[in-house]
């Protein structure tokens, strides 16, 4: 097994070099599917407490992109908490706000601004006492930032957004943990243009608990939740909301089938490496 950052290892130290001779068993990871067309696990982090799932209350702005963001945070067993940055860039604070709590389910969410300072001590206070806390987003959105902030001092590199779109850019560019002074690690990660799911069905079925509380009400057990009638999921639920959760089941049950090909194909090819050196050994006893 390849260590990734947040893993536990047994190593050896070498001048300024280290050789790993062990990985240890994780407790959890933060995994997605690899970009582009091959179906490979890409872990993001592993062994992390807490997430800081960091959006930017801008035009970049989506609550649909942080029920993905939970949805494969629930999965890697971290406590999801969803960061608001920027809020001084922001005119309408409390309606994207609002739209953010009804995206998390009931679980926190900080408006914070590095400019302002609001949040900063309350997201300090959270790594203080949360044990290793990871920060993902997309790009641009302010992570380095407010590691910077967290930390009290400059340690991460950072860039001004654009003002043609509000796009920020990448700043980070490798994975690193962070010791924090008075306690708790934070680690630090490049922003993501692209969050694929990655066995994520459990944390779908946590980030849209809703949907489950809400499909015991259907008049069929066996309800899709798309055009059956009396439907009690698609009468309660924001229909944006809903239209996701198909979306994302759909990538899952996708990536499944992907991954069933790769394993029958994998078997295949053993079988008949398998069988080559069984031919070849009664071939050559037959001399």
């Amino acid at each position: 097994m390849l260590a990734a950052v947040g893993d536990w290892v047994l190593a050896e130290e070498h001048g300024e070099r280290s050789t790993i001779h062990f990985v240890f068993e994780r407790l959890g990871k933060f995994s997605r599917k690899v970009a582009g067309k091959k179906i490979e696990e890409q872990i993001v982090a592993a062994n992390v407490d807490t997430v800081f799932l960091v959006s930017s209350l801008n035009r970049e702005f989506n609550p649909r992109r942080i029920e993905r963001y939970l949805a494969l945070a629930w999965e890697s067993g971290a406590r999801p908490i969803v960061v608001l940055n920027k809020s001084d860039l922001c005119e309408n604070v409390s309606a994207l706000c609002e739209n953010a709590e009804a995206a998390a389910m009931g679980m926190r969410v900080v408006v914070a601004s590095i400019v302002s300072g609001e949040g900063v001590a309350e997201l300090r206070e959270i790594v203080r006492t949360g044990g290793t806390t990871a920060l993902l987003g997309s790009s641009g959105v302010g992570k380095s930032s407010l590691i910077n902030a967290i930390l009290g001092r400059e340690i991460q590199v950072t860039s001004e957004t654009r003002e043609s779109d509000d796009k920020g850019r990448h700043t980070t560019t490798s994975r690193q943990l962070i010791v924090v002074p008075g306690g708790g690690v934070l680690l630090d990660t490049p922003g993501m243009r692209e969050l694929q799911l990655w066995d994520a069905s459990e944390g779908i079925s946590r980030a849209f608990a809703d949907v489950e509380e809400f499909s015991a009400r259907c008049k069929f057990r066996d309800c899709t939740h798309k055009n059956e009638p009396g439907c009690a999921v698609r009468e309660a639920m924001d229909e944006e909301r809903l239209a996701n959760y198909h979306k994302l089941q759909r990538e899952e049950e996708f990536l499944e089938s992907k991954q069933d090909d790769a394993l029958r194909s994998q078997r295949t090819k053993e079988l008949r490496k398998m069988m080559k050196s069984v031919n070849r050994f009664y071939r050559d006893r037959g001399r």
